[in-house]
């Protein structure tokens, strides 16, 4: 099923999710979990528009009152982490990103264990913060072990997978390995394209990673 953000009709899913969350407090109260998630929805709804400034304090007041009704030990309060740690990150405040991934990495190792999908999304989402600052020493094990994890739950025909392939791929590429990132963005496109047909945007995409790796090489002819 399509939602209204789905489809980019944000005129009309603002609104509606505004309501939804005004109903929810009338019936249960400001202090119910349901509260949270459609603090979180709407947070969401204002992320998918670029309005940080309004998506920020409903994401911190969804994890605080997630904190609050559900305690730390929760998954409901790892999603909320990581929103408000993404959220951080697309405003380049790296600072305040960090820690939240941390949390929320740890936080799911705890209740899942370590081999989780999960846990390789949170490894995916602070190597992809430590890309960004330009550490590449500390993105490399990340990536590595959310490839290799996912690899290993998910098998090695799955979109995620190839996602970790291309993510692992761009790193090489930026500290200079081309020899290293070569196979991984050839295993990564051909993977999309047999998963997602050759018209998927995804597709396109390794295909520019693929030519930037090649402009970077100085082979113009290939890229």
């Amino acid at each position: 099923m399509f939602t209204l953000t789905g489809v980019g009709l944000y005129t009309q899913a603002e609104p509606w999710n505004q309501q939804c969350l005004s109903t929810v407090q009338n019936r249960l109260g400001d202090n119910h979990p349901s509260v949270a998630t459609s603090l979180n929805n709407l947070a969401l709804l204002y992320y998918s528009q670029g309005k940080y400034d309004q998506a920020e304090p409903l994401c911190i007041q969804a994890l605080e009152l997630r904190q609050r009704l559900l305690g730390d030990n929760h998954l409901d309060v790892a999603q909320s982490l990581n929103n408000l740690a993404y959220l951080y990150y697309s405003q380049g405040k790296y600072d305040q990103a960090e820690p939240l991934y941390l949390q929320a990495l740890e936080l799911h190792k705890r209740l899942l264990g370590d081999n989780h999908p999960s846990v390789a999304t949170s490894l995916n989402n602070l190597a992809g913060l430590y890309e960004s600052q330009g550490k590449y020493d500390q993105a490399a094990p990340l990536c590595i072990q959310a490839l290799e994890l996912r690899q290993r739950l998910l098998g090695d025909n799955h979109p995620d997978v190839a996602t970790s392939l291309n993510n692992l791929a761009l790193l090489y590429t930026y500290q200079g390995k081309y020899d290293q990132a070569a196979p991984l963005l050839l295993q990564a496109l051909e993977l999309k394209q047999r998963l997602l047909g050759d018209n998927h945007p995804s597709v396109a995409t390794s295909l520019n990673n693929l030519a930037y790796l090649y402009n970077s090489q100085g082979k113009y002819d290939q890229a």
